[in-house]
């Protein structure tokens, strides 16, 4: 049992009425806020009708997003998941066809996140060779919006992305195990309150180098993955119906996205030189050797069963990475595949040490299937509707460059590849009717493509990957919460989508 565990006793032992007990240890505001707006949404619904209530119950959700950092959102957004199947805003069916469409990004979060679980000895010690060989903060910090914006435009944002929250998170336990008085704290304490008075300061620092490291990886994602067919999951609903393979896709999004790659990397290089925006953080000397002399101890004390594991970790890592850029399956079962090699290769039989390795993922998946409801919400009462005949309305340049806009205001709210789906499908109805010439929809799905992976950066419900950073177990630990992403993506934002906007409305 964890000093946690002993010093913090069941939420049940400490009710004493109903609404303690509920949401356990939430903040009691919050526990009232969310019983008011699930109150509110019944008034509402028999009052300005079923649409209207709707984006509400979307903002109330983006709002316990929000929230994260004071409890999960699986339990207050689940509440509010439910209640629009008993007001019937949905239905049960709609749900089902949401999931079934999500269903590679679910089996992705539960199976290949995992999969990462098993590959972190290798992986921690590549990146901290990489980590402490590399001094220069900036070059850092370039060097790794560069390479994961790369590695993005070919493979998955969200395997990208798990890599690097696995060897945050494998740093900060090689640290906090440390400096803490009780050699392992697993809940993140508000107050630090396990951490010795002497190492404050450098553990704020250590938290602020691995937020903008994680932080410009996810942006990362966001700027590679819209470079190629197989970068993001909505560019292949883009590019089929717009009859586009790898190279055409390429060709012809290359003039928006390769201005905005440079864009979003010459950002880093200048937010890093001023420290702007809560970038900038070195780590700290005390920190870095820490992390050196652990390298040194795992070298010394590695055996040859050891370096057999390592070895064996590599060989299927690069499988790993083989079988994704050449996209030989689903990349969920992909990372089913890796789980089974890496176990079995290296003597990991044991049922609740395989169970760790899915701990990360499956309260995300959850989360993401309570996401698919309010998308099927959305579906259902036609939310974005008003929104797409305005735009569609247009003419000209002025309608491409607000299908850009609109798209990624809607998919900073809502789900990209939806988002994506009913716009391709309104302009490709349009070019089918011959109300648009071809060269007309080409740049509109550029507009689509552009749209769904730039400006919906802004919020971490915007990108998949962003979602699953906020919800993972290091965000609290190195207190990287909503508002602090938004602010932190906010230069990201303004940068790369003047840019993309500019060269949409000259296309």
């Amino acid at each position: 049992m964890s000093s946690t565990e002993l010093a913090s006793p069941p939420v049940h032992q400490l009710a004493s009425t109903p609404l303690h007990l509920f949401l356990g240890r939430t903040p009691l505001w919050y526990k009232k806020v969310v019983l008011f707006c699930l109150a509110l949404n019944v008034l509402l619904y028999f009052t300005v009708g079923p649409w209207l209530t709707s984006w509400f119950i979307l903002i109330e959700f983006i709002g316990t997003l929000a929230m994260a950092l004071k409890c999960f959102p699986l339990q207050p957004g689940g509440l509010l998941a439910i209640q629009a199947l008993l007001l019937h805003l949905t239905d049960t069916h709609r749900v089902y066809e949401q999931v079934e469409h999500g269903l590679p990004v679910i089996l992705l979060v539960i199976f290949m996140v995992a999969g990462v679980h098993f590959l972190r000895d290798v992986l921690f010690r590549l990146i901290n060779h990489i980590l402490l060989g590399i001094q220069s903060r900036i070059v850092l910090n370039v060097f790794t919006i560069s390479v994961v914006a790369i590695m993005s435009a070919f493979l998955d944002a969200l395997t990208i992305l798990a890599i690097l929250i696995a060897i945050a998170t494998s740093f900060y336990d090689v640290y906090e195990k440390v400096i803490s008085k009780v050699g392992y704290h697993d809940d993140p304490d508000p107050d630090d309150g396990h951490i010795d008075e002497l190492h404050r300061e450098d553990l704020d620092n250590f938290r602020a180098f691995l937020r903008g490291l994680l932080m410009h990886g996810a942006i990362g994602t966001a700027i590679g993955g819209v470079c190629t067919l197989v970068g993001e999951p909505e560019n292949l609903v883009i590019g089929s119906e717009a009859g586009w393979d790898f190279m055409a896709f390429i060709s012809h999004v290359s003039p928006a996205t390769i201005p905005t790659l440079l864009a979003g990397i010459l950002t880093c290089l200048v937010i890093e030189r001023f420290r702007w925006f809560n970038y900038g953080a070195e780590l700290p000397v005390n920190v870095r050797q820490i992390l050196a002399d652990e390298d040194r101890k795992l070298r010394e004390a590695t055996t040859k069963g050891h370096r057999l594991v390592m070895i064996f970790q590599a060989v299927i890592a690069a499988l790993m990475v083989a079988a994704l850029s050449m996209h030989l399956a689903e990349i969920g079962l992909i990372g089913l595949a890796v789980i089974i090699l890496a176990s079995a290769m290296t003597g990991v039989t044991d049922e609740h040490k395989i169970a760790e390795a899915f701990t990360p993922g499956l309260p995300f998946a959850a989360l993401l299937v309570i996401f698919y409801v309010l998308v099927a919400m959305i579906q259902s009462q036609s939310m974005f509707e008003p929104v797409m005949q305005w735009v569609l309305g247009l003419e000209g340049r002025q309608q491409i460059f607000m299908v850009f806009l609109t798209n990624g205001f809607l998919s900073a709210i809502s789900d990209n590849v939806f988002v994506a789906t009913i716009y391709m499908d309104q302009i490709k109805l349009l070019l089918d009717q011959g109300l648009i010439t071809r060269e007309i929809f080409d740049a509109q799905s550029v507009a689509v493509v552009m749209g769904t992976g730039i400006p919906s950066m802004s919020t971490p419900n915007g990108q998949a990957a962003f979602l699953f950073l906020l919800m993972s177990a290091i965000a609290p630990r190195i207190r990287l919460g909503y508002g602090r992403m938004v602010y932190m993506a906010l230069p990201y934002f303004i940068v790369c989508t003047l840019v993309s906007g500019v060269i949409i409305f000259n296309f």
